[in-house]
């Protein structure tokens, strides 16, 4: 049960404007962008691009665009009606174990003013993790519980977002472990290179 209420408080913020991304392969310096806004909770990966909505349909929702690239990280925004999404994204620079066939993984941390939601933090994994799986967040001495939900991690205590968010500003790469459904331990290395500026644009547009 708590896991499905937090699922449902993450698809508030990152849910009802998800992310469908392409899976180019991103450089160092290039993050792969959104292609666009999904009306779902379950954050897919496609291999393709999608167009975005039609621009004359009152009901399409604007496609997230780009408003700032820092190091690895950029940040976007996506509207869907007078509802606003902003968020921070960035994907891991190492993967390990290595030729372990999955999706690219994804970190958000995402604002959404209307539903007084702020600094969500959500991974897509790229693979399915049974429901209630556990995993780690890692950087430093520090340690945060995650806990898995098809392919996404949330925080295991959502109290404990501000205190991670924080953290991880003063960090320089974020290590994170989880179980597939089949059981693989895997680790996804993220760089944090840019990520403070990457949050204060996304406070600064999602006010």
């Amino acid at each position: 049960m708590m896991a499905r209420c937090r699922l449902s408080r993450g698809a508030a913020a990152i849910g009802a404007v998800v992310v469908v991304l392409g899976v180019g392969a991103a450089s160092a310096t290039t993050l792969a962008k959104p292609e666009l806004v999904a009306r779902t909770r379950h954050h897919k990966p496609h291999s393709k691009s999608a167009k975005h909505p039609a621009a004359n349909s009152k009901s399409a929702a604007a496609g997230p665009s780009l408003v700032g690239s820092y190091g690895d990280w950029n940040a976007y925004v996506g509207e869907e009606g007078k509802n606003k999404t902003c968020y921070a994204l960035s994907q891991p620079k190492k993967r390990m174990p290595d030729g372990l066939k999955r999706d690219p993984a994804y970190i958000f941390i995402s604002t959404q003013p209307k539903l007084n939601i702020r600094d969500e933090v959500s991974i897509i994994e790229g693979f399915h993790m049974r429901n209630g799986a556990n995993a780690t967040a890692a950087f430093g001495n520090s340690t945060f519980q995650f806990v898995g939900t098809e392919t996404t991690l949330w925080l295991k205590n959502p109290a404990q977002r501000q205190a991670f968010v924080e953290a991880l500003r003063h960090r320089h790469q974020l290590v994170v472990a989880a179980p597939s459904i089949k059981g693989h331990v895997t680790t996804d290395t993220y760089s944090l290179s840019g990520l403070e500026q990457a949050l204060a644009k996304v406070a600064k547009t999602c006010r």
